[in-house]
């Protein structure tokens, strides 16, 4: 199967995580950042230019094309020539499904060859040494699952042989975000459970591990004074203090709150 020409048409959503990483955005922002996912993906996840991000948010001002560099920014990685842009987790989910579907069609040419009217002893499929085969499948996904760990606790050894055991048709990043979700829920790091002890009891079917991790409502202050949150126009943001006085700051310009008159 050719990395060129590959596309695999259904985009998986793991919609726990992406409700998680997008709560703080509004539904424009949220409707661009897909729409960009979808772009992405059906090029094969190749880099792209922030023109074409432009294009296909179908931007035609300059707020438009702010919020397309907001969701950029945020959520894509900028390549070392400063002008394309990649997506970690979209890279790395086709390259994924690349590798797999490669070894089923060569698992399904081998038996092919083996089950051919004309095959004899001495042109049956050739068995790979030693038998049995290794599951890289297992290994690769386990090599991923342990790398996007932010605590990574205890014995990979042990930890490889119950992933193996209990998440072997699981998909490795979304195990590891409900490890991740569950370690941010320990404040003493002293007391966090072994990444292994935490697979065998299986605590990945926890209701409170598949909760999205909550993000914390900004915080506003001028000269001093803590600001709530009355509502949004436009690109700004309006403020208001205790005394009712009103405030305002630009939703994606990093420039200072102001106070109105």
């Amino acid at each position: 199967m050719d990395n060129e020409t590959n596309k695999f048409h259904a985009l998986q959503l793991f919609t726990d995580t992406f409700s998680a990483e997008t709560v703080h955005l509004n539904n424009e922002e949220v409707g661009i950042y897909i729409r960009l996912l979808c772009f992405s993906w059906t090029k094969n996840t190749k880099p792209f230019k922030t023109e074409s991000a432009y294009r296909i948010s179908q931007c035609k001002t300059d707020k438009c094309e702010e919020v397309v560099n907001l969701i950029l920014n945020e959520f894509f990685i900028l390549g070392s020539d400063k002008k394309s842009w990649t997506h970690k987790r979209l890279t790395s989910e086709h390259k994924y499904l690349t590798d797999k579907y490669k070894k089923r069609s060569e698992a399904g040419r081998k038996g092919g060859l083996a089950k051919s009217d004309n095959a004899t002893s001495k042109t049956v499929a050739p068995i790979p040494r030693p038998i049995p085969i290794p599951n890289n499948n297992t290994l690769s996904n386990f090599e991923e699952f342990w790398s996007l760990l932010k605590h990574k606790k205890g014995s990979k050894h042990l930890a490889s042989k119950k992933y193996a055991l209990y998440c072997l048709n699981s998909d490795p990043m979304d195990i590891s975000d409900r490890f991740n979700r569950y370690a941010s829920t320990v404040k003493d790091k002293e007391f966090l459970a072994h990444v292994s002890t935490w697979i065998n009891q299986k605590r990945f079917e926890d209701e409170e591990t598949n909760k999205p991790i909550k993000i914390p409502e900004p915080i506003y202050e001028f000269e001093g004074i803590k600001l709530k949150v009355k509502g949004e126009f436009g690109g700004f943001i309006e403020l208001i203090d205790k005394d009712g006085n009103k405030y305002q700051k630009h939703k994606f310009k990093k420039t200072p709150i102001e106070r109105l008159k």
